[in-house]
């Protein structure tokens, strides 16, 4: 029997977000159904009874009796299916939207082609030092509609552009939009694309924090909404930035007011200087006490595979930056990492490669060439990696991440590092950036014990 027009939500796409939705609305007595390309999609076996499924294809009958289809963020809205339900005027909403519908709870509401989890996480640790109620998740950990068990007074969202594409109007308390790089151009088509689904995050705004040093990232708003940047120059009144001593030490400062030194951090590299800069500011913008947010600063040790510091063997450190999954991420931590080393004449050799998702390389040319001695490339699209970067430095193949380490090991003395940063997904050798990082930190740990 058909279930008539008038009431039926249709989530399309199951996994932890899909699954957070179906039993979200059904809990809210809504006439409820699934569908899901896969035969048994993940997730499938935690749909409440009463909920209508059909898995093995996107069920296109099902998706067109819908009153709104909830779309996971793994699916693309330009799939044929969604293109003619769009066609026949069924809105199409994530289920960002969904949390948005269901509470006035202020969002504080973070995007960027990089640092978005560790900016997310570290706002998220301030707020709950400073006594608030407070639940982080979205695109990472927790799904968003599960963040509303908690009953939060505040609520901390990292949110991709895939969740974004499909989110309108998110009215958030503050949102930041931390960096541009190209990323996903084989989901949006090109760079434009790209910038519309991200730049979403700021419709209706109340509070606006940006990043000066990217032009891509600063918003188009009323002229009403209070604006406050950061980046890694001298901040102007009111803004923040690094003041730079004499003696070569920095200082986080907003405007001439110096807050903590870099040193004085656990996270390292001018990109984590950025990051903690956009906290500051994001904290401000939620009412969040400086010297409060100084103390959570000085005891965040960043996150896994996040330029995360593994071990030092033979006066070389090693770096597990899996989570640099496209060349914005590469860039920020080889740059980051390379200007830390440069001092004492130290070099990087680069661990690369994977699926590179149709990005251009030559990005990471300049910065190559500076900082990286040897680059050491792995995966798919090694081949295309190569010729984006040739006549920067020494280039060599290896066939697996064990021969790669092996590699860098040869070519690496004290006071170098050995950055493990793919700019690429991780599917064609790895689960996922994760598998990928524990094989890499497991690779630097037997290096270490085949010494002693």
């Amino acid at each position: 029997m058909l279930i008539q027009r008038g009431g039926l939500k249709v989530v399309a796409g199951l996994g932890i977000s899909g699954v957070s939705a179906v039993n979200f609305l059904h809990k809210q007595g809504y006439q409820v159904a699934v569908t899901d390309s896969r035969t048994t999609p993940p997730g499938h076996d935690q749909i409440p009874s009463g909920v209508r499924s059909s898995f093995g294809k996107l069920d296109l009958e099902l998706l067109l009796q819908a009153e709104e289809i909830i779309l996971s963020p793994g699916l693309a809205p330009q799939l044929p299916e969604i293109q003619q339900a769009i066609a026949q005027g069924i809105p199409v909403v994530s289920d960002i939207q969904l949390l948005r519908r269901a509470t006035e709870v202020p969002i504080v509401a973070i995007t960027g082609s990089n640092a978005k989890s560790t900016v997310t996480t570290l706002i998220g640790l301030m707020a709950a030092d400073a006594g608030k109620k407070v639940a982080v998740g979205g695109n990472l950990g927790r799904p968003a509609l599960d963040l509303l068990k908690d009953q939060p007074e505040l609520i901390v969202l990292e949110l991709s552009s895939f969740q974004l594409e499909t989110t309108s109007h998110l009215n958030a308390e503050v949102a930041v939009l931390l960096n541009m790089s190209e990323d996903h151009l084989d989901r949006h088509g090109d760079m434009l694309g790209y910038h519309k689904a991200k730049h979403r995050i700021f419709q209706g705004v109340k509070k606006v924090v940006y990043n000066r040093d990217d032009s891509l990232s600063r918003p188009l708003v009323p002229d009403v909404t209070p604006m406050q940047s950061f980046g890694l120059n001298a901040p102007d009144l009111n803004q923040y930035g690094v003041l730079r001593e004499a003696d070569g030490s920095m200082w986080l400062a907003r405007g001439r007011e110096r807050l903590i030194k870099s040193s004085d951090l656990y996270i390292q590299g001018m990109h984590n200087i950025a990051n903690a800069l956009a906290c500051l500011a994001l904290g401000e913008a939620i009412g969040l006490a400086t010297s409060s947010m100084l103390e959570t600063l000085k005891t965040f040790k960043g996150l896994e595979h996040r330029c995360e510091y593994v071990e030092t063997i033979d006066g070389v450190r090693y770096y597990n930056d899996s989570k640099g999954t496209n060349v914005g991420a590469t860039l920020a931590a080889i740059d980051g990492l390379g200007a830390a080393i440069e001092a004492k004449q130290g070099k990087l050799a680069l661990i690369v490669g994977g699926q590179g998702k149709g990005q251009d390389f030559k990005p990471l040319r300049d910065a190559i060439q500076k900082y990286v001695k040897k680059v050491i490339l792995i995966g798919e699209d090694a081949a295309v990696i190569e010729q984006a970067l040739q006549g920067t430095t020494t280039i060599q193949h290896a066939n697996n991440l064990k021969e790669a380490v092996d590699a860098a090991q040869k070519v690496t003395q004290a006071e170098d590092v050995v950055l493990l940063s793919p700019a690429c997904a991780s599917f064609d050798m790895f689960k996922s950036y994760n598998d990928r990082g524990h094989q890499f930190v497991a690779c630097v740990h037997a290096l270490n014990e085949n010494k002693n």
